[in-house]
């Protein structure tokens, strides 16, 4: 009786612990608040009441759990503190942590449910999820364009175009939020994967998402082998309207967005209206009256220009420019007039059309509707072309782009084809070949054919080898080659080619109209300033708001990714330079930055502070140290060496300069570097830091040639960046060519540390020059300083013996004067005492001799007669310096200079009275008048200085 008592109260827990755990679980799981069903706050039901997750511990594994478990695809966020708005109710989870891979939200690791607003948690932690959603466009330049795909719970696969219908694609457009659907291609290769989606979609058209449409798995468990494209477009329906009636004549009016908008007259052209006309089944464009029909209280004028070259079926395959378009002026409309003169009545959707299974699914399927649904008519596919956009889709089914060129007209050539991108071998690579596809990039003509991978290496693989285009082929594909996949090359040969970039999808652009784009780094591609080329000129764009949407549609653009990040915290560029363009707002539907709507062109748009940097997901370090592109031979460059052909080996990898360990460095080694550089043949394979150590990375070691390589990448080596070396075994050569490097350095290119090896370093040598340049300098200014000392030491010295002058009788013989004097008035020459004379040849002549005796000529009345006598010249310095008088004197009479003359004032001064000084210029006369002197027998004393 116990025993089964206490077996039935066992039985009893087991059952009450087995109901609570099944109570215990999430019976219902929806997104509220988002955009569309795969976004917003997540809700979960629990005993029949809806309520909220706290974002404790919330992160993109359980999000993903969550997408899956809707059929939403994969999370692409996972947003936190009510993001969508707070809920209400109760809140059930508290740290949900999952890894990624559960079934179920059931499945991850959690708190037990109650509600946790009695934890004092409130509903501003609410979590919530943005997933990609269950259908994609995948492989066009936007996501309104391309390959339909869906999620299938872990990967995206194709859908099948088995009965695959313009109301199935209307619904895709409408889900993406992407406009309406306007063409569909059928038959498409497979972009990446052989899976198809089990299921074909059968859709009315009123669906809000395709999840919601009827499905049915393929006739036979097989579906078609063929994949499905569509094209989506915010521009779907145009008319002309006049007197409110639809007309072949009128204002032109558009229908975008779900609003008609009237188009401006700016740019409107010939071509344009041609393609109205034959759209609406109006004849040809007669004219094209700006204004003419323009009626007050419509909505805003439409400012984007189309530029159609007339051959285009609907006006939304033309290509369309937004991007810097000014305001339209008030009733500035673009008209047209038809040549059709009936009344073109727009025929009304059938919701019912659908397309029979397999009924020429190849072919386009064309919207002309005035209503909520659509009315299709077969056409040619063509998928509209873009200027500049680098990419273009083709109906048969392959694609066509450059790369790495910095803009879309420039780059490595590279064709998709059988699902994968490939590139195209330089072999037979010229002008014929790049022309076709300039043009078919409509990119104008090419300006050359670049090879040996120019634009660097390419991947995967090389597809087409040997073309030989005529120039005149409409597709690359179409030249003669060797076939898909035959080829004798590497990506070392990589095709590639300059356009002129002139639009030539846009016959009536002029300079003012071709647009390209690119960024602006010295170390990394797919980051960098975003620049605009607009006017013949590059220059910046600002970047507000730049949001998520239009740095994606960028860096498609530029080929580097799907996403990019605007980098706000970079230090601005310095210099002056033009800023184009601010306030662009790309929408989904936009395929290039060209579409995207913004304020109009200035020149200085914003401060240098709100230019626009940004990195791409694409982003990675340049393979050439330049900006510009570069061979194998731009990657290799020798420093520290006394020619331009001799030193330290050093490479470029990963955006930066590293050296070469010389573990097996050997003369093979040597003979592939200096024949790289075209320096010749190796004379030297050095070792252990030679030309001095190198600094950064060490790139390469045990590099293995045979010598016959053409470039070092050629060599078997180590893997990059892995060594067991130290700078003091970098490797180094010395080759047969080169000049010697002179001291003066270009810009960029640093000296190596000893260009005298084994005597002086650079700055030793400036040392020494400096050193000796001084020593002159101080030798001369001493020389000048003996020198202006001496001379300023000998002159006080000959003012005192000229001043110690002694006065002495001279005794005359006693005579008249008639007898002293000649026939002419003059002394004669026996007269007069012959007085001795310096002859002035210098200090070292001391010899003196005998003046002879000069005559004068007779003085004029007011002198009396007397003889000049003769002034002597300066005393030899080493008389002045010793302070003593010249020896020789006859009669008391020092030695004068022939040919010299005194001349006495009346008044002469006693020696020693500097203010009386009778010193005169030699040679020079004084007009002063003296008093006769008399000479006679009485003893006058007659003063005569030397």
């Amino acid at each position: 009786m116990g025993v089964r008592m206490t077996l039935n109260l066992s039985l009893q827990g087991l059952c009450f612990l087995l109901s609570t755990m099944v109570a215990a679980q999430i019976t219902e799981l929806r997104l509220m608040n988002g955009g569309h069903r795969c976004e917003g706050r997540v809700e979960v039901k629990y005993k029949g009441e809806w309520g909220t997750v706290c974002d404790y511990k919330w992160y993109m594994e359980a999000a993903d759990v969550v997408c899956r478990q809707l059929g939403c695809g994969h999370a692409v966020d996972a947003p936190r503190r009510a993001h969508f708005g707070s809920g209400d109710g109760p809140i059930w989870l508290f740290q949900t942590v999952c890894e990624g891979t559960e079934l179920t939200l059931n499945d991850c690791h959690r708190f037990p449910i109650q509600d946790y607003r009695n934890q004092r948690l409130s509903h501003n932690w609410d979590a919530g999820v943005v997933c990609s959603g269950f259908v994609r466009l995948a492989g066009g330049d936007g996501p309104c364009l391309g390959q339909v795909e869906v999620h299938s719970g872990k990967d995206w696969v194709p859908l099948s175009d088995g009965n695959f219908t313009l109301l199935t694609a209307q619904v895709i457009c409408a889900e993406l939020g992407c406009g309406k659907a306007v063409s569909f291609l059928g038959d498409v290769s497979f972009r990446e994967s052989d899976r198809v989606w089990p299921k074909e979609f059968q859709c009315k058209g009123h669906e809000p998402e395709l999840w919601f449409c009827h499905s049915e798995s393929c006739p036979g468990g097989a579906c078609h082998r063929g994949a499905v494209q569509v094209f989506c477009s915010v521009y779907t329906e145009v008319r002309l309207m006049k007197n409110g009636i639809s007309q072949c004549e009128g204002q032109v009016e558009m229908h975008i967005s779900g609003h008609w908008k009237m188009l401006c007259a700016s740019h409107w052209n010939m071509a344009n209206a041609n393609v109205v006309c034959q759209q609406l089944g109006c004849g040809v464009a007669v004219s094209t009256p700006e204004g003419a029909y323009f009626v007050e209280g419509g909505d805003k004028i439409w400012e984007a220009r189309f530029h159609c070259s007339g051959a285009e079926s609907f006006l939304w395959n033309c290509p369309v420019t937004a991007l810097g378009i000014s305001d339209c002026t008030h009733g500035n409309t673009a008209s047209v007039i038809c040549s059709g003169n009936q009344t073109q009545v727009l025929p009304q959707c059938n919701d019912s059309v659908s397309e029979p299974a397999g009924s020429a699914a190849s072919q386009e399927i064309a919207a002309t509707c005035s209503g909520e649904g659509f009315q299709g008519t077969r056409k040619p596919f063509s998928f509209p072309v873009k200027c500049s956009s680098g990419l273009i889709l083709s109906s048969d089914r392959r694609q066509l782009r450059l790369v790495d060129g910095g803009g879309p007209c420039a780059g490595r050539v590279e064709i998709l084809h059988q699902g994968s991108w490939g590139t195209i071998c330089d072999d037979s690579w010229d002008l014929s070949d790049a022309h076709v596809v300039c043009r078919q990039l409509s990119c104008g003509e090419a300006l050359n054919a670049t090879v040996s991978a120019h634009f660097g290496e390419g991947s995967d693989p090389i597809w087409l080898d040997d073309l030989k285009c005529t120039g005149k082929e409409s597709h690359i594909w179409k030249c003669p080659s060797r076939g898909w996949g035959k080829h004798n090359c590497r990506h070392k040969e990589d095709a590639g080619v300059i356009c002129s970039g002139l639009p030539a999808c846009c016959p009536q652009a002029g300079p003012g109209d071709f647009l390209n784009l690119r960024m602006v780094s010295e170390d990394q591609w797919c980051a960098g300033w975003l620049e605009v080329f607009y006017n013949g000129t590059w220059g910046s764009v600002c970047h507000s708001p730049m949001a998520d949407i239009t740095l994606s549609i960028i860096c498609r653009q530029l080929g580097c990714g799907d996403s990019g990040t605007l980098n706000s915290s970079i230090v601005p560029r310095e210099g002056s330079r033009l800023r184009w363009v601010d306030q662009i707002q790309c929408r989904k539907t936009d395929s290039s930055l060209w579409q995207c709507p913004s304020d109009p062109w200035r020149r200085n748009s914003c401060s240098s502070k709100e230019e626009a940097y940004i990195s791409c997901a694409g982003v990675r370090p340049k393979s050439c140290p330049t900006a510009a592109p570069c061979t194998d031979k731009e990657k290799l460059r020798l420093r520290g060496g006394d020619t331009v052909c001799s030193g330290r080996v050093e490479v470029w990898h990963e955006g930066s300069w590293g050296t070469v360990c010389d573990d097996s460095w050997s003369l093979a080694e040597a003979e592939v570097v200096c024949q790289q550089l075209g320096c010749g043949s190796a004379l030297e394979a050095l070792q252990k830091a030679a030309f001095g150590p190198g600094n950064g990375s060490i790139w390469l070691d045990e590099v293995r040639c045979r010598g016959r390589e053409s470039s070092l990448w050629d060599c078997a080596a180590d893997s990059w960046g892995q060594n067991n070396c130290k700078h003091e075994e970098d490797a180094g050569v010395r080759c047969s060519g080169g000049r010697p490097i002179l001291l003066s350095t270009t810009a960029g290119i640093r000296p190596g540390p000893n260009l005298v090896r084994g005597i002086f370093s650079l700055s030793e040598m400036l040392c020494l020059i400096l050193g000796a340049l001084l020593f002159l300098v101080l030798v001369i200014l001493v020389t000048q300083m003996y020198r202006w000392r001496a001379k300023h030491r000998a002159l006080p010295g000959f003012e005192d013996v000229l001043n110690e002058a002694v006065y002495e009788e001279i005794d005359y013989l006693a005579t008249t004067k008639e007898d002293l004097l000649g026939s002419n008035g003059a002394l004669s020459d026996d007269s007069v005492t012959k007085l001795p004379y310096y002859s002035g040849d210098g200090e070292e002549n001391s010899n003196f001799q005998s003046a002879p005796a000069q005559r004068t000529d007779a003085p004029s009345e007011d002198y009396d007669n007397a003889e000049e006598v003769p002034v002597p010249e300066a005393p030899p310095a080493s008389w002045m310096s010793e302070g003593e008088v010249p020896p020789e004197e006859e009669n008391g009479m020092r030695a004068s200079q022939t040919g010299s003359s005194l001349q006495f004032s009346r008044g002469v001064a006693g020696p020693g009275k500097e203010e009386s000084n009778p010193w005169l210029l030699q040679g020079e006369e004084v007009n002063t008048v003296y008093d006769d002197v008399e000479l006679n027998a009485l003893g006058t004393s007659t003063a005569v200085f030397p």
